[in-house]
């Protein structure tokens, strides 16, 4: 190990040892090189302890949401099957309504629909997840679309949905066959084969964050929340609740297979884009607005980023929920993923680790500079 490298891994174990995540895998790559690479701690503590190494599957959460949706938006957007400018009622009948017929397929994608950021569909569909759809278009608008970015997994649920109707086939069969065929991935799927578990980053017992979130919003008493360790399954409630793949959540990965997913927004290295489609990831679409956003991923120019100082300010990234995250440097072609599993083995409050984020990117920076 390198002592640049051994400075990112220290700084990670301290935080391990202060209990923000019981693991973490992290991989920082240069121009398709993995620079430095680690894994720490326990991926598993609970029902029994099981170290992480460099090949633990987590659970990506909302890194599915760029790294799956907006890829294949991408691609849609590419081969001229899906306009961005179009309205999105024009895909989804749902939403042909006077209050979101003028709602476009760039702002569910730049996150200023003015959808709101979450519901528990669960709930308000009743158990019925074919409902899901006319749910979220019954859903009051929280602004006017366009003038405001509000994130929004609601807005990618139904960019999934409006995948799965434009072509005919599921999300999870799309990217099964569109991208992890296409890039030969092993490791990369929704909802895991059971004989993956031991090699999967488990999650919280239940849904306990999830759960008070859902009685906060007043819409009603659910009485099927996972009382279990979320373990190889995944975490997100609405997710599991539309079969454990959706265009918010559901992915799982290992950070090297992340990176080959992250490297698709690259123009010299994708192989599933063309180099044009490539530019629109680092264009910020929402000027003027809250945050700074691109295609599925918020630029480094927003305030508060979790990309810290140190990277440009057009680099794009995006988190999850579960302590997972991955940045992208377009202009020097470097690739910061790190993941964890913070929602594990921990009471709540669940560690805010954005902090952590910013010192990891700024570390592997500093050294990268210097190697």
């Amino acid at each position: 190990m390198t002592a640049a490298n051994h400075q990112i891994s220290a700084f990670l174990s301290e935080r391990i040892t202060d209990g923000d995540f019981p693991s973490a895998v992290y991989l920082v790559a240069q121009e398709n090189e993995v620079v430095f690479a680690d894994a720490l701690g326990h991926a598993v503590m609970e029902p029994y302890r099981v170290a992480a190494n460099l090949n633990t599957v987590y659970d990506l959460a909302s890194l599915t949401k760029p790294l799956i949706t907006g890829l294949l938006c991408s691609r849609r957007i590419e081969l001229g099957e899906l306009t961005p400018d179009s309205s999105v009622g024009h895909y989804l009948p749902e939403f042909d309504r006077t209050d979101k017929q003028m709602i476009t397929v760039r702002e569910l994608l730049t996150h200023s629909s003015g959808l709101p950021a979450w519901r528990p569909l669960y709930i308000l569909a009743e158990g019925e997840a074919e409902r899901v759809m006319g749910v979220i278009a019954n859903l009051d608008l929280e602004y006017k679309p366009g003038s405001r970015v509000i994130y929004s997994d609601l807005g990618f649920i139904a960019l999934g949905k409006l995948l799965e109707r434009i072509t005919g086939h599921s999300i999870s069969d799309l990217a099964s066959h569109e991208i992890f065929a296409k890039l030969e991935l092993q490791q990369t799927c929704f909802n895991p084969e059971v004989e993956w578990q031991t090699r999967i980053a488990a999650s919280e017992v239940g849904n306990g964050y999830e759960r008070e979130t859902s009685e906060e919003t007043g819409a009603g008493e659910y009485k099927s929340w996972r009382q279990r360790v979320i373990w190889g399954e995944v975490h997100d409630g609405n997710a599991y609740f539309l079969g454990g793949a959706a265009g918010h959540a559901g992915l799982f990965s290992t950070a090297q297979e992340t990176l080959k997913l992250a490297q698709q927004f690259l123009a010299n290295r994708s192989l599933l884009l063309m180099p044009e489609t490539c530019q629109m990831f680092h264009r910020d679409m929402t000027r003027d607005l809250d945050e700074a956003r691109s295609i599925g991923w918020q630029l480094a120019e927003t305030k508060g980023s979790t990309a810290g100082l140190d990277l440009p300010p057009d680099s794009f990234g995006h988190t999850g929920f579960t302590g997972t995250s991955c940045w992208i440097d377009y202009r020097h072609e470097r690739v910061f993923i790190l993941l964890t599993n913070r929602t594990h083995a921990r009471p709540l409050p669940f560690a805010n680790i954005n902090a952590v984020r910013r010192q990891f990117h700024s570390l592997a920076v500093q050294a990268l500079v210097r190697s």
